[in-house]
């Protein structure tokens, strides 16, 4: 069971996220800008470091002009040649550089014999409405991520709900991915980190909570634009305990409805303030991947890996996923992880449980197959 700890903060998180929501839902905000937000002011962020400290570089990257949409990319060390590498620092060296830092450039690519990175593109949780890709809990967890996998990891900032409904962010993850391709080409590319040391032919689908359903759709338009998208190719998906819902309960659903951080009722809410209201539904494709017309049949889905908690009233929906997937021969492999909650890994609060790290473990393990330079042949 998860710790003393762990359910009290369950209880306030629940209590002020539930008055935020149903605040929203009673004096919605402005929708008529197409602007959106991609963060919220109370939510504490890390600010991004273009250096190499503790091993990763970040940059903060406006991709569209006409809306909120950013991301922040995570380059590890290892994309450097050896030479080229700092020398390492103690700890109080690198708290030191980090400040000196602020405003500096950092980083500049050389130009010559760069190492090239496969590509992970990352959507934040936050059940529509919050969360960020440059939070203190979501810099570390991409930190982590670009360590073990030696992969370059680019975490998409999508406008959220509700000033932004359905399907602002979803459009977004794809924009993204469509900018991916252009930053590639030495002709076409303005951000030099990428056009340097980006392999897009080797590119992964990783979101989290709703970023998951983002990374399925992500993954689903990819199937059927196919090569409209080269250079970019997805070789893989990755849905940490995806919010996916549907009519028919499930028993995780009945047993767990008012489980830890984001119970039914919240999520219900959620999804009221990022459907239209017009279109609401718990069958909804960005609801329900496996509702009819949701997109292309499943057997032409990338390889995906579910990861799922024991204590998700949802979790019972990921693993419907994934047995379907593998009814049709998709590669697609479960994660299930005993004693956890909805965001085990990507919490900010349980980031350094076992647990956390070693779904992070797990994660790379996997996905190495797929991005491992002569072992990508499965892309889409």
């Amino acid at each position: 069971m998860p710790s003393i700890t762990v359910k009290l903060y369950s209880v306030f998180f629940k209590m002020r996220l539930k008055n935020r929501l149903q605040s929203w839902i009673q004096t919605p905000p402005d929708e008529s800008s197409n602007q959106g937000v991609r963060t919220r002011p109370e939510e504490p962020v890390s600010a991004s470091n273009p250096s190499f400290t503790d091993g990763i570089a970040t940059k903060d990257i406006r991709v569209d002009p006409s809306t909120a949409l950013s991301v922040r990319i995570f380059l590890p060390e290892s994309a450097l040649l050896p030479s080229e590498r700092p020398q390492p620092k103690s700890k109080a060296e690198e708290s030191s550089l980090k400040s000196e830092n602020n405003g500096d450039q950092g980083y500049t690519p050389s130009g010559q014999n760069c190492r090239k990175l496969p590509i992970m593109l990352q959507f934040h949780g936050g059940g529509w409405v919050s969360g960020s890709n440059d939070s203190v809990a979501n810099d570390s967890f991409c930190q982590r991520i670009a360590k073990l996998c030696d992969a370059i990891v680019v975490a998409v900032g999508y406008r959220l709900a509700p000033e932004s409904k359905y399907p602002a962010a979803f459009e977004d993850g794809l924009k993204v991915l469509n900018w991916l391709g252009k930053q590639s080409n030495n002709s076409t590319g303005d951000e030099p980190w990428l056009v340097a040391h980006a392999d897009p032919s080797r590119c992964v689908l990783l979101g989290a909570s709703c970023g998951a359903n983002i990374t399925d759709y992500v993954a689903r338009r990819t199937v059927e634009l196919g090569k409209e998208l080269d250079p970019v190719k997805v070789v893989a998906q990755i849905l940490m305990y995806p919010f996916f819902l549907a009519n028919e309960p499930t028993q995780s659903e009945i047993r767990l409805a008012n489980t830890y951080f984001y119970d039914k009722a919240i999520c219900l809410l959620a999804w009221q303030l990022f459907l239209p209201k017009d279109e609401f539904s718990l069958e909804h494709p960005a609801a329900n991947p496996l509702a009819p017309n949701s997109g292309p049949p499943l057997k032409l889905m990338p390889p995906t890996l579910t990861v799922v908690a024991e204590h998700d009233w949802m979790r019972d929906q990921g693993v419907a996923y994934s047995e379907e997937l593998r009814k049709v021969n998709v590669p697609a492999p479960l994660l299930d992880y005993k004693d956890t909650v909805h965001e085990f890994a990507t919490l900010e609060m349980l980031l350094k449980t076992p647990q956390a790290e070693a779904c992070a473990e797990d994660i790379c393990i996997w996905v190495k197959k797929y991005i491992s330079l002569g072992c990508h042949e499965f892309s889409y």
